[in-house]
């Protein structure tokens, strides 16, 4: 990984303590990683070129790319799973119906993931950055968002925003970075998140909170050209800032048409006889192989 630092390794390789826990499993996936039939990725070749052309190289097992995922359930006529879902939490769909009344490229879409938590002070700095921009925005806050409290936001905050805010506590995330008029994504730099945002063609404003988050954001900001970073201390004049600047900024149609340029790679390689298409069957295959 080229020019990568100490603080974009993921959270869990960043300690001085041998008996770390969660270093500890991840160094004894990375070991069992070799004696596996295969490594099955969620990514697709272009995205990660020089990463998985090493990862081929030192690995014995086969390096198998299979993503989006997202786009290779879209080619499912009718997908029979399609009725038991995969969320953690019930999605709250009058969001689309909100989204509709909004402009073209106008909302900023706001969702920290399943399981990043914030202080207080930082949903509260999160608030007032958004609601200083005066733009519309659909922001998702679960009940144990803030650590240890009720994720709840002064009266004078529902007041300034009534008319171009939406909260909810979930929702279909695919369908909302999809919908035309959502424009760009604060996110934690999740790999479901940010893959799906490169998907949708949205690109990020990035607050990476624990484990992989740090490095996704990384290749989103330095290396794919689709994002940029909020400081760890979140202040709102910075979130009022780099919110304009992703939205209507001189970077936003840079980063707006590279995201766009990602998001056609994305959908050849899951093409009939694109790269994750054949890894996909490939994999099947070998699968099916060893049954027998």
């Amino acid at each position: 990984m080229k020019d990568i630092c100490l603080k974009h390794l993921p959270t869990f390789f960043r300690t001085t303590n041998p008996d770390d826990t969660l270093f500890n499993i991840c160094m004894e996936t990375t070991e069992a990683a070799d004696r596996a039939s295969a490594v099955v990725l969620l990514t697709f070749d272009a995205l990660e070129k020089d990463v998985l052309e090493a990862l081929s190289s030192s690995l014995s097992p086969p390096v198998y790319t299979i993503g989006p995922l997202q786009l290779l359930l879209n080619q499912i006529p009718e997908n029979p799973l399609e009725s038991i879902g995969y969320n953690f939490l019930k999605e709250e769909t009058e969001c689309l119906q909100w989204l509709n009344s909004k402009a073209p490229n106008s909302v900023i879409y706001v969702n920290f993931g399943s399981k990043a938590v914030l202080t207080v002070a930082q949903l509260l700095e999160f608030g007032w950055g958004l609601a200083n921009t005066k733009l519309p925005f659909f922001w998702v806050i679960r009940p144990d968002l803030v650590v240890g409290k009720s994720p709840v936001l002064p009266p004078e905050f529902e007041a300034e925003t009534k008319d171009r805010g939406l909260i909810a506590s979930w929702c279909p995330q695919e369908q909302v970075l999809s919908h035309p008029t959502v424009g760009g994504f604060l996110t934690h730099s999740g790999w479901n998140s940010t893959i799906e945002s490169l998907t949708a063609g949205v690109p990020m404003l990035c607050w990476p909170f624990f484990a992989d988050q740090q490095t996704n954001s990384y290749y989103t900001c330095s290396k794919w050209g689709i994002g940029m970073e909020i400081n760890n201390d979140v202040k709102r004049g910075d979130v009022e800032k780099l919110v304009n600047e992703l939205m209507k900024g001189e970077k936003c149609k840079k980063m707006k048409s590279k995201v766009l340029e990602w998001k056609k790679l994305a959908e050849e390689a899951t093409a009939p006889h694109g790269s994750s298409s054949i890894n996909l069957d490939n994999l099947v295959n070998q699968v099916l192989l060893r049954q027998r």
